[in-house]
């Protein structure tokens, strides 16, 4: 079996990382001037890019990019996901449900078939009533006659309206089915809401009807999160593609391993009851000597969204806090993550006030593998970094945390530099009760 092959190499915690980091594209120098090549270079490593709504700094698929490539133009991202193609103009990028709901080469389309197969099987007796069948019916003539269209605009010529045969929620069940299944994909945003289109009318002929079988998809799905993963464990692997068969991936991996692609390495620090983790690394997986860089990170970043994972490779434990309480939150709202080099060293809650032009740090606090004295100026730049990005003028940091005072000295000692075009002020503020 796979767990029980003797590992032919032996690398340290911190080699990981810094191995896991590189292939994020951590170990590379951020752009100047980022063009639309250096997003699609990212999109390569990373695979997908996962979709989330919530915009109180920035939505956290704009994130992962200006992680890796510093501040880039939006709008780069929006064109390529967001516009709506055509079977004449086909998209680079569709959605599909590859981690979660995901950002994704519309070449890969190929690859799900057997995702596609299984929300087919899962569904298929409810959706087999009479009146879903009718729904779906209606749905399919509908895209077919108008192209792509908002779920706002298929409603609004429903047979019936809201009360008759037609039920909003039925209906909008309806289209993520049938995108689930892959008669319908996403043909582009407007704002954040998504048109749905017949597949034909999105992927091209080319991809439609060609896919892989189950076991080879699932062989290559492996294969590129080894590649996005560096070194990683079998549940790594699984993850990155949310793949539930661990049957099957243990399958791949020995193929991949046989095959020269994988080699089965031991990480000290790995363990899992005293006994150590097995895990792989890809064969092309470099491992540079020092990660210098310093990056906010969404929680939905490849890089930790795993939780197993980010607890064992970052020592960072971490839970979203959005659906719990106000008063009993520790860290706020939303907080995001802060690497500096191979460290996850402070976790941060940001809010764009767009109304005062100002990012504010609502809370900050410093992470167990944090070197305050050290990484305080790195973050303080970084948060600068980010409220130009987004077109802040100023940054505010509350008191809440105990890395909040640190980065409001460093802050307020150069106001200078907090502002674009030199306008502006920092000041450490209380938290509203």
């Amino acid at each position: 079996m796979i767990e029980t092959r003797t590992a032919t190499e032996t690398m340290s915690a911190a080699e990981a990382r810094r191995m896991a980091l590189a292939a994020q594209g951590f170990s590379r120098r951020r752009p100047g001037a980022p063009a639309a090549r250096h997003l699609h270079t990212a999109m390569a490593r990373m695979g997908v890019l996962q979709i989330d709504s919530v915009n109180v700094f920035a939505r956290s698929h704009y994130l992962p990019l200006f992680s890796r490539l510093g501040a880039y133009d939006p709008g780069l991202l929006d064109r390529a996901v967001l516009s709506r193609p055509s079977p004449s103009r086909p998209g680079r990028y569709t959605e599909y449900i590859a981690h979660e709901a995901t950002f994704l080469p519309v070449e890969d389309w190929p690859l799900w078939g057997f995702r596609r197969d299984a929300f087919l099987r899962k569904r298929g007796e409810f959706w087999g009533q009479s009146s879903s069948a009718r729904t779906l019916d209606w749905i399919r003539a509908e895209l077919r006659d108008r192209g792509p269209s908002r779920p706002a605009e298929i409603r609004g010529d429903a047979p019936g309206g809201r009360g008759g045969w037609w039920e909003w929620d039925e209906v909008k069940h309806a289209l993520e089915y049938l995108w689930r299944i892959g008669e319908v994909a996403i043909a582009g945003r407007d704002g954040f809401e998504r048109r749905y289109a017949l597949a034909a009318d999105v992927v091209p002929a080319g991809l439609l009807g060609r896919d892989r079988p189950r076991t080879e998809a699932i062989r290559e799905l492996v294969r590129r999160a080894a590649r996005s993963h560096g070194v990683a464990t079998a549940a790594d692997l699984a993850d990155y593609y949310r793949i539930k068969d661990r049957g099957a991936v243990l399958a791949a991996i020995d193929d991949l391993v046989e095959a020269g692609e994988l080699a089965p390495v031991r990480v000290r620090g790995w363990e899992r009851g005293g006994r150590p983790i097995p895990a792989w690394r890809h064969v092309d997986a470099v491992l540079p000597r020092r990660i210098d860089t310093a990056a906010i990170l969404t929680p939905f970043d490849p890089v930790v969204w795993f939780r197993d994972r980010a607890l064992r490779a970052f020592a960072l434990d971490y839970r979203i806090e959005i659906y719990t309480p106000s008063p009993r939150r520790r860290y706020g709202y939303y907080s995001l993550l802060v690497l500096v080099g191979d460290r996850i060293s402070a976790r941060i809650d940001l809010k764009a006030d767009r109304a005062a032009r100002t990012l504010l740090v609502q809370s900050a606090w410093w992470e167990p593998q944090a070197r305050p004295a050290d990484d305080v100026e790195r973050i303080a730049a970084e948060l600068r970094t980010a409220a130009a990005w987004q077109g802040l003028e100023q940054v505010s940091v509350s008191a809440w945390g105990d890395a909040a005072g640190d980065l409001a000295d460093v802050l307020m000692s150069h106001p200078e530099r907090v502002l674009r075009h030199d306008v502006g002020r920092t000041e450490l503020v209380p938290l509203p009760a």
